[in-house]
């Protein structure tokens, strides 16, 4: 059976690192990011719920008195 050849693998491994790296390093500088983003003040909105209006009391089965 014949031997693999793993010689070379090192120097793939290394130079196909380095590849991608430079890539992305590209890939990245060329990308156009905003210089100062603005703030935007929200301001939150208050809904009117029918539950909101009137008091309830939700009453638990364990707390109600045995019959």
């Amino acid at each position: 059976m014949p031997q693999l050849d793993t010689s070379t693998w090192l120097i793939t491994v290394v130079f196909s690192t380095i590849t991608l790296f430079s890539l992305m390093q590209l890939k990245v500088s060329l990308h156009n990011f905003p210089q100062m983003p603005s703030i935007k003040h929200h301001q939150p909105t208050k809904t009117d719920n029918p539950w909101e209006l009137k008091w309830t009391k939700i009453y638990s089965p364990l707390s109600l008195p045995l019959q």
